[in-house]
């Protein structure tokens, strides 16, 4: 499993471009081009992820000055809908004004600062304070002051809520609270050209926002690459193509791509092994592909761990030891074998061939044609293996990921209110829809606590929940590491981790100067 210094510029196995030139339907062009981050070594002091001082800065050169997305259109479908937009101590108002207009205030009433709304709300006529009364149209005009004779310095003209930059891309809207700040066109730049089907053809079909106990930038990190698949998601190695990712990077944007189908270098097999799963059920049962323990559900928290040599232990999910001869196990394994499942998930099937990984990749891409037939019709044919198959995922700076036409994760992570050692995680399934066909209704948000399992929200799937439990996992323990880390500094691989380099390159622009200098 572990690599030493061998001299070679990359791993062993197929290069994501030479998978891409063998599909069947054959990806677009911007997958193919080649747009890498100069090598070379990024060290991050660790008082970055967890220091008053840093927290502070972000909020004062970053987030009061940088385009960032605050909600989806559907989440303000109705005049008057609004939403409450908080990053950090900042809280901002996004509200819909007309038919064609959102607007965007800072959430606090001009007398003595209470915020104006608590939480989102729904066609709303005018912006009341609940303290004192004091109420705003909601173009941000003043409307009515309790006693305004009390008041005779303040005038309709200069107690408007002042308006903060608004900005729309794929059904989103962004908000900056700088005026003099770049056009969203221009900080985006040609973003569009990335996604073949536009997002605003695509629907909100799932949302929630997890608590996590970790620095916004320790979550955001740990979505960024695939070096850390073979530690942390190791029943993925049988036909998962890790560290020969493709990364590259296009202005304040990033791009991952990592192949279906070969599975992991780290294994040192050629052809998909799904012999990973020995019950050939994606949750009950898995062999590490690397050390060959086997390990199998013996029931929620409970997992029975066989070594190769016939010796057994049993663990619960978080690997501490119960009965058995062997004393230790992997958390990771435990987790995925032992860790809660969404309900009808149980018997969920997990086999593929294993005759080649173009055989994997087309076994794949035609199942996910025929699901989506019934609303594409034999538009299907021209959709890509690749975005059926692989896991495109995006960055825009400074914390939102968008994923490839068919893979409908989008991301965002935010500092939790003042704390800089916790952190939202936010998901949401943006579903693709054929043109012209009306939109659902979006989903509901579900808010997941610290001590909250993914599985408890199903509507994301088993698969993807415990995914991000086996992430959670690391994010505490990174940010607890922090504190002690020896060198005083974290380390970025040169390429693997060139979307966390190019993150950390940008956010120092921003940190470093000042507002007269901010990038355009």
């Amino acid at each position: 499993m572990v690599e030493t210094q061998t001299g070679h510029d990359r791993s062993d196995g197929i290069s994501y471009d030479d998978i891409l030139r063998s599909d069947t339907v054959p990806p677009p062009d911007v997958y193919l081009e080649n747009s890498p981050l100069a090598p070379g070594v990024t060290r991050v002091p660790v008082e970055k992820y967890f220091s008053r001082e840093q927290h502070t800065l972000e909020v004062e050169r970053l987030w009061k000055r940088v385009w960032q997305m605050a909600c989806h259109e559907s989440d303000i479908a109705n005049v008057g809908d609004t939403y409450v937009y908080d990053i950090a101590e900042l809280s901002f108002i996004v509200v819909k004004v007309s038919e064609d207009e959102v607007k965007a205030f800072p959430n606090a009433c001009l007398h003595r600062g209470r915020a104006l709304c608590d939480n989102h709300r729904k066609e709303l006529k005018v912006f009341r304070c609940p303290f004192h009364g004091w109420s705003w149209n909601l173009d941000g005009s003043l409307k009515e002051i309790p006693g305004h004779w009390d008041f005779p310095s303040v005038t309709t003209e200069e107690y408007g809520l002042p308006e903060v930059r608004v900005g729309h891309w794929g059904g989103f809207v962004f908000i900056n609270p700088d005026p003099d700040c770049e056009p969203l066109e221009d900080f985006l730049g040609d973003i569009d050209r990335h996604f073949g089907i536009p997002f605003e053809r695509r629907f909100k079909a799932a949302h929630l926002i997890k608590v996590l106990p970790c620095n916004w930038k320790v979550a955001q990190e740990a979505f960024m690459e695939s070096y850390h698949v073979v530690a942390t998601h190791p029943e993925l190695l049988g036909y998962f193509s890790d560290v020969n990712s493709k990364y590259d990077v296009f202005g304040n944007m990033s791009r991952a791509i990592s192949a279906s189908g070969p599975p992991s270098p780290h294994t040192g097999l050629v052809n998909p092994d799904m012999s990973s799963y020995p019950d050939k059920k994606a949750f009950t049962s898995l062999k590490h592909m690397i050390s060959g323990h086997i390990y199998r559900r013996l029931g929620e928290n409970r997992v029975e761990v066989t070594m190769p040599d016939g010796r057994m232990g049993v663990f619960d999910q978080y690997a501490e030891y119960i009965t058995g001869e062997v004393k230790s196990a992997d958390i990771q394994m435990c987790s995925w074998v032992g860790g809660a499942i969404c309900e009808g998930d149980e018997d969920t099937p997990m086999e593929y061939t294993t005759e080649s990984p173009h055989a994997y990749r087309d076994e794949v891409a035609a199942s996910r044609r025929e699901a989506l037939r019934p609303q594409f019709g034999n538009e299907v044919e021209k959709f890509s293996d690749a975005d059926l198959v692989d896991a495109i995922y995006y960055s825009v700076f400074p914390n939102i990921s968008p994923w490839g036409d068919f893979n409908p994760i989008f991301y965002r992570f935010r500092p939790n209110g003042s704390n800089p050692e916790e952190s939202l995680h936010e998901v949401m399934y943006m579903i693709p829809l054929p043109e012209g066909v009306p939109m659902p209704e979006p989903a509901k948000c579900t808010y997941l606590g610290i001590d909250d399992d993914y599985c408890n929200a199903p509507e994301i799937g088993s698969s993807l929940a415990k995914i991000f439990n086996q992430d959670f996992v690391n994010h505490r323990q990174v940010q607890k590491g922090l504190h002690s880390h020896p060198k005083g500094h974290t380390i970025f691989a040169s390429y693997q981790e060139t979307k966390i380099r190019h993150f950390h390159q940008t956010l120092e622009k921003w940190l470093e100067i000042d507002k007269a200098a901010v990038p355009k």
